[in-house]
């Protein structure tokens, strides 16, 4: 009876994952008009008589509040605008232009605030300029502010109504030859002396990063990729329980070789090693589509993965489970997972040799299950290390980045 329960539920959850997914394949992608896109690079392809917009596939939020886009060319007039737009905006005109948006405009330095007559705002751009557009993390109820920057400096900011459906970033372009770099994943930040903060930097999500490099909810492999010790390791700082079950990470960039894996393991896993091949860990590889649980050598397990797919792992916990110390998340901080000082990364440390033995890994069965586009590949039975199971990513070659959800089910 109990693994027909457990049957059910997984069935559940796997079409409840599935139902996001869905929505977020339309929500989430990006609308361009007489625009072409390479990569990072933005070009005008209309006439000039045309305006040509781009609006990028996710809106700013909290945890990525903050976007850049460098002039790589001004073409004939300049024309480019940056700024944000509601996710339905008619894409024959410019960011700034209709209600909801707002935007600064490149050719005359001025502000658009839903009006085709703009204010002065701050100085004229031109090639090599780079423009950042970003929403305040403490504005008042029912107004967002917006700032801009130029070249890394403040212009200034702009109360705007909070929209429902929130702002997205966008790029106008109006004349030929016009061509940007666009960065979504930009960080805004001023030096202390400044009066102003540095943008967090998500590092109190990690307890352990090891050859890897944080910017958001980036996470850049930056060890030699050399030797297979020169794995990169970066490991939540909670274990995932019966709140915060399932987590996420997409593909940003497969390196030389995409040796990306996702997985789960115990607190105190080896740093150099990929989370799947040492007991008390668990993990789905991107390169092979193996999966590797406590051992070197992996079992076929699902298809392999590229640029741009999202891979996901989560637990099934038991019906009657509940942790030692209660469910109360606040609780593991003091008995399961006590916070350090600061985070350890472990880039430039000695590489000291690692024992594994580890805790007590005689626990109890739980069920992983792993995701590939918000579709479950497949799921293992393993023993619950005391501590619980923290999200664990390894990653061991040059140019491999990935942007990571802790908790892509709770939005």
């Amino acid at each position: 009876m109990d693994d027909i329960n457990l049957h059910y539920r997984f069935l559940n959850w796997r079409r409840r994952i599935r139902e996001i997914r869905e929505v977020r394949a339309v929500r989430y992608r990006e609308q361009l008009k007489k625009m072409l896109r390479d990569g990072d690079i933005l070009r005008y392809h209309g006439n000039s008589d045309e305006v040509g917009c781009f609006v990028a596939a996710r809106p700013l939020s909290k945890r990525n509040h903050y976007y850049e886009v460098t002039i790589v060319d001004t073409g004939v007039r300049g024309m480019i605008a940056v700024g944000l737009v509601p996710q339905h905006y008619k894409l024959d005109h410019q960011p700034g232009w209709l209600p909801q948006s707002v935007a600064f405009h490149a050719d005359d330095g001025k502000l658009y605030n839903g009006n085709t007559v703009g204010q002065q705002f701050g100085p004229k751009c031109c090639r090599g300029d780079r423009i950042g557009c970003g929403i305040s993390l403490d504005s008042d109820d029912g107004q967002l502010t917006v700032f801009f920057t130029k070249n890394g400096k403040d212009i200034g900011s702009v109360e705007v109504p909070e929209c429902p459906d929130a702002l997205y970033p966008a790029v106008g372009m109006h004349s030929l030859g016009e061509e940007v770099m666009l960065d979504l994943n930009a960080e805004w930040g001023m030096d202390e002396d400044d009066g102003q903060m540095i943008v967090d930097s998500h590092e109190e999500d990690w307890s352990r990063l090891h050859h890897v490099k944080v910017t958001g909810t980036l996470l850049e492999y930056v060890g030699k990729g050399q030797r297979i010790v020169d794995v990169g390791l970066a490991q939540a700082r909670r274990p995932l329980d019966t709140r915060f079950h399932y987590y996420e990470l997409e593909i940003t960039d497969t390196g030389e070789k995409c040796y990306i894996a996702l997985g789960l393991a115990r607190r105190d896993y080896p740093k150099r090693r990929h989370p799947g091949w040492s007991r008390g860990s668990i993990a789905y590889h991107a390169d092979d589509g193996k999966l590797f649980q406590g051992s070197g050598v992996g079992d076929p397990f699902g298809p392999r993965c590229f640029e741009g797919d999202i891979m996901g792992c989560g637990i099934m916990f038991p019906r009657d489970y509940s942790q030692d110390s209660g469910d109360d998340m606040d609780d593991w901080d003091l008995e399961v997972s006590p916070k350090p000082a600061k985070v350890q990364n472990d880039l430039y440390a000695n590489n000291d040799d690692e024992d594994d033995e580890g805790e007590n890994l005689d626990g109890r069965k739980v069920t992983v299950f792993f995701t590939r586009n918000g579709k479950v590949v497949g799921r293992r039975e393993m023993a619950l290390p005391e501590g619980g199971l923290y999200p664990t990513i390894g990653m061991l070659s040059t140019g491999e980045k990935v942007k990571v959800d802790l908790h892509p089910l709770s939005g």
